[in-house]
């Protein structure tokens, strides 16, 4: 089993395609047959897997979450970023993928993705990669 820490400058509201550290944390780990989990220790920020050919996905997606979850005057959250937490939550803080072969399990089209919605900030994201054991 594998801890990797990353560190992720986000100088504005983004999806942040991850997905190379991913793979560095996967063969850096020597897991040939496992998982990977990618987890954000943030509330306002997030991870995710999604199309990662086209870079207007990333813009109909920011589109859409700002459209779904907008600066409400009624919020009562002191900081003012209530949206972002919506937006975070929504996305989730964490995924999974496959490790086989020593190589991530992934769509032709897919990334993981560092999502940012209350920038300007430093970031860090951590990988784990776990083995997997056979019971026969």
């Amino acid at each position: 089993m594998s801890l990797f820490e990353y560190r992720l400058d986000a100088p504005k509201q983004n999806f942040y395609d991850i997905t190379a550290q991913i793979r560095e944390a996967a063969c850096k780990s020597g897991v040939t047959d496992g998982i990977a989990v990618v987890y954000c220790p943030h509330t306002t920020a997030g991870i995710t897997i999604n199309e990662n050919a086209d870079p207007d996905v990333v813009r109909d997606l920011l589109f859409a979450l700002d459209k779904t979850f907008p600066d409400r005057p009624e919020f009562r959250h002191g900081e003012g970023n209530s949206a972002a937490h919506l937006k975070a939550s929504a996305i989730g803080s964490s995924v999974t993928v496959i490790v086989e072969g020593g190589r991530l399990v992934l769509g032709t089209w897919q990334g993981v993705y560092f999502t940012e919605f209350d920038p300007p900030r430093s970031r860090k994201f951590y990988v784990k990669v776990l083995a997997h054991c056979s019971t026969r």
